[in-house]
């Protein structure tokens, strides 16, 4: 399985060293696997090679000659994330052929790999199939669905829920040190366990105290939900009024997993476009405008929405189109209505934290969300998920303790501080139960565990906890 052994490299052969590719090549390579990208653009190699170490075979994804320079006959897994789908999936009965075991590709269509396509992985010797638009549209309709806070993420098979809250100038939690905080609200156990402080992300200790204007995520157990709700100050209202911005696949997507529990309207700037979403959505109410001028969002009604999503395939309309929104939307609502919330589609990562520290709810990445599905599955086994927090440079692990790794053999509160600066033991399945995790909790072996740690420390994670 996949990362048990240190004696050997794991080889990992990239195609397309483009959005999702480089992200994974970067954080397969800091973990220590062995990379090898085939790149045909000369501007992706350009960047790759000036930010990453990993080898890179300059030529096209068809080339077998390419293959042969980047010696596919010793790689372990085929990563296949070019922008074709059929190139992606033709390359996997390339490795089928030289012999690599596990291959993961890419793909746009639902004509493949989906549960009810025609051909399968199996019929196209594929091991795992990822949709990057597919799984973005579930997790934007899920964040709708769950109707409360800027956004909750729920892991261990959604027993616990990690909350995002804005900590305002009112908030119990504003000015005082964590520590202090979990003496004052002992009531259930939660967690701080991530501050986002304008574009910067902090794994917290006690010692550090929330601030005004902080984004943060809350940790706790789905049936302290209403508990957090209430402690934080979060509005509770149900958002049932839903405005998408582009109707290309992800927008288009979004209606339609929301077309039948809540009002949806799409504005779409190209005419074309937007008649063929009117006869596939019937649903939904089809919007022909720019939604990045304020009289397009007024005339369409926007004052009445209380989710704005912006999913066009541009960072800066997202992200100003969003902060229009927001503005407008805030002018217009009174307290009985509630805080409205605003989505945007950001495929810059370096634009995920700023997006939400200038005023946006949540902002989502394809690639990472894409990649974090490859990561898991490539750990598959002792690595259950991986989830980015939205708005912050961090991730929520769900994993198997090894036996006798370093994480068992003493209590959390006597572990090495070196640890406690990269992440945070949020939850421990113990005696049938998940608990949030505290100073004295001693971790076993193959026990359940769910940490959070910075985006690049995931190697330290597995180091900890032996996978």
């Amino acid at each position: 399985m996949f990362g048990r052994s240190k004696k050997k490299s794991f080889n990992i052969l990239i195609l397309g060293l483009g959005g999702v590719g480089y992200y994974l090549a970067k954080r397969l390579q800091h973990e220590e696997f062995s990379i090898t990208g085939i790149e045909s653009e000369a501007e992706a190699i350009r960047y790759a090679d000036e930010t990453i170490d990993i080898r890179i075979i300059k030529g096209e994804a068809m080339n077998i000659d390419c293959w042969k320079a980047a010696e596919a006959d010793k790689a372990d897994c085929l990563i296949a994330v070019t922008n074709s789908d059929a190139t992606n999936m033709m390359a996997a009965q390339i490795a089928d052929a030289f012999g690599i075991p596990t291959k993961i590709c890419r793909v746009r269509s639902h004509d493949f790999g989906m549960k009810d396509s025609i051909l399968g992985a199996r019929d196209l010797k594929i091991d795992f199939f990822i949709h990057p638009e597919e799984i973005t549209s579930q997790e934007i309709a899920s964040l709708i669905k769950l109707h409360a806070a800027n956004g909750i993420i729920q892991v261990a098979s959604g027993e616990v829920e990690l909350m995002s809250v804005r900590v305002h100038e009112e908030s119990p939690f504003a000015n005082k040190a964590l520590k202090d905080i979990s003496r004052m609200y002992n009531q259930f156990p939660f967690r701080v366990v991530a501050v986002a402080r304008g574009i910067s992300t902090i794994i917290p200790s006690g010692s550090d105290e929330l601030l005004p204007n902080d984004l943060i995520f809350v940790m706790a157990n789905k049936v302290n939900h209403d508990n957090i709700i209430e402690l934080a100050g979060v509005s509770r209202q149900t958002r049932q009024r839903v405005m998408i911005l582009g109707g290309g696949l992800i927008g288009s997507r979004v209606a339609e997993l929301l077309q039948d529990s809540v009002s949806v309207k799409l504005i779409e700037l190209d005419s074309t476009r937007a008649e063929e979403l009117q006869d596939s959505l019937p649903r939904v109410e089809i919007l022909h405008g720019d939604g990045s001028v304020t009289e397009t969002l007024s005339l369409a009604g926007l004052k009445d929405i209380d989710t704005f999503i912006a999913a066009t395939g541009d960072n800066e309309t997202n992200i100003m189109s969003c902060l229009l929104a927001k503005n407008l939307m805030t002018s217009t609502q009174t307290k009985k209505d509630g805080e409205s919330k605003t989505i945007a589609l950001v495929n810059k990562e370096d634009y995920l934290v700023l997006a939400t520290s200038i005023g946006l709810d949540i902002a989502l990445n394809k690639k990472i969300i894409a990649g974090n599905e490859i990561l898991k599955f490539i750990r598959r086994g002792k690595l259950i998920s991986v989830v980015h927090l939205h708005g912050f440079d961090a991730e929520v692990v769900e994993l198997v303790v090894s036996p006798n790794s370093p994480i068992t053999k003493k209590p959390l509160s006597k572990l090495d501080p070196y640890f406690h600066e990269k992440m945070i033991i949020g939850g421990v399945y113990q005696k049938g139960e998940w608990n949030i995790a505290v100073g004295d909790t001693h971790i076993q072996n193959n026990e359940r565990v769910i940490v959070i740690c910075s985006s690049m420390h995931l190697k330290e994670v597995r180091k900890l906890f032996g996978i």
